[in-house]
């Protein structure tokens, strides 16, 4: 019979409670995972219970309002506040989002919050994304051409080329659809995951780009691509309503089409 052990230290304990000032007549907990590298302690679920009336109706809000008002070490990425550059993405009461654009008011009943899934952490919310990174510069997300560039234009495309692109150009590489991916939590290292793989199919359609077969030639192997087995996870889950999944099929229709 197989034994699965944990990893030392990884079990999650609980941690501290801080309740609401007398008064708080809007009263909700927060459940944040804590984790400290340099401790050698066990991760752990700290309970924050804050009244909703000091801070705005984002999720991102209530964690800011922590962080300044309540436990100034409590640590996580963010910057734009408008579902932009993708840096607030966590796993928000069992699904991956983004902190800013999830509002409080989704939520009946408190909120667990932990970092990405399945990705090694720094500290607290903070997901290491080195690897992911790394696999998005492999599929070299450039324009690559062989003719110089035209020297009085740009290079140019027709409105119905331009429209192949939608639903890909907005993506901002949260890692949302990666991390909620089973396939990927199996084959990281070789699997390239959704959200890598919808930016592959992005510059293999784009009519300005010459190296087409060369794209995807990288991606003709068992596990680059193949690893997908339309679980739809990434589709549910991506906070910018796109459909890697789809995306995904399509590469694996151009490969076949190549045989024929």
């Amino acid at each position: 019979m197989a034994e699965f052990i944990l990893p030392k230290n990884s079990k999650i304990k609980s941690g501290k409670t801080v309740s609401a000032a007398n008064g708080a007549t809007r009263k909700k907990k927060f459940y944040i995972y804590r984790w400290e590298p340099d401790s050698g302690e066990n991760p752990k679920l700290d309970t924050y219970e804050v009244n909703l009336d000091n801070f705005g109706p984002m999720v991102l809000d209530a964690i800011i309002y922590i962080k300044n008002e309540i436990d100034s070490t409590l640590t996580f990425r963010r910057s734009c506040r408008e579902g932009i550059c993708g840096s607030c993405a966590m796993n928000i009461s069992g699904t991956n989002t983004l902190a800013c654009t999830k509002a409080i008011s989704d939520f009946n009943g408190d909120i667990a919050i932990y970092p990405l899934p399945h990705m090694p952490v720094v500290k607290d919310l903070v997901p290491d994304l080195t690897h992911f990174y790394k696999q998005y510069a492999s599929i070299k997300p450039w324009l690559q051409t062989k003719d110089s560039a035209p020297t009085d234009s740009e290079r140019l495309q027709s409105k119905e080329d331009r429209e192949k692109l939608d639903g890909m150009y907005e993506c901002i590489l949260c890692a949302c659809c990666s991390t909620s991916c089973p396939s990927y939590w199996w084959n990281s290292k070789r699997y390239l995951g959704p959200a890598v793989l919808l930016q592959a199919y992005r510059w293999i359609v784009d009519s300005r780009d010459e190296a087409t077969d060369e794209r995807l030639d990288q991606l003709e192997d068992s596990f680059s691509l193949y690893r997908c087995h339309t679980i739809m996870n990434c589709t549910n889950t991506c906070p910018k309503g796109l459909n890697p999944a789809k995306k995904i099929a399509e590469i694996k229709k151009l490969l076949i089409s190549r045989l024929t």
